[in-house]
């Protein structure tokens, strides 16, 4: 069934028609051209999709587009302020968070929420938050410490 949706997506209102079980990333991606939030596993499995509505985390293969009806969505081309890039993208950087890639940008979106919620979380916490997000080359230890820098925490070595 086709509907009319308004949502917020990195602080411009858009009104888009479609079906209401579309997905969310294929409006974010085809319709809006926001190519940097990516689909993995199309199933909610993997985080590759993630992006914040009102400030929450979703996957957004799984969400339906009739969902983001009314809300605000964040992407990952939310962050960077011109030149300047959030301090989330800033510290995979440094901590060399990334090798292929394909996960990075649902990574630090999930890590923005959690950071925007609990400014300050222990160890425990980052890696309850992130559980949801898998890299398929094994980076959680640099991510871990992506995460440590971005809140200002000493890095520590890794017994891995």
């Amino acid at each position: 069934m086709e509907v009319t949706v308004t949502l917020t997506v990195n602080g411009i209102e858009r009104t888009i028609t479609t079906d209401s079980e579309r997905p969310l990333i294929d409006v974010i991606r085809e319709d809006l051209q926001l190519t940097g939030t990516k689909e993995g596993c199309g199933e909610g499995r993997c985080g590759a999709c993630s992006v914040l509505m009102d400030g929450q985390r979703v996957l957004s293969c799984v969400t339906a587009i009739v969902q983001a009806d009314g809300k605000s969505i964040r992407t990952i081309e939310s962050l960077a302020q011109g030149n300047t890039l959030h301090q989330v993208q800033e510290a995979f950087l440094a901590e060399g968070a990334m090798q292929c890639g394909y996960c990075t940008t649902g990574m630090i979106m999930t890590a923005v929420g959690l950071l925007e919620a609990n400014p300050r979380p222990t160890d425990e916490e980052i890696i309850a938050a992130m559980r949801g997000n898998i890299c398929r080359c094994n980076g959680y230890t640099k991510i871990l410490n992506a995460i440590r820098r971005a809140v200002g925490r000493p890095q520590e070595v890794s017994a891995i």
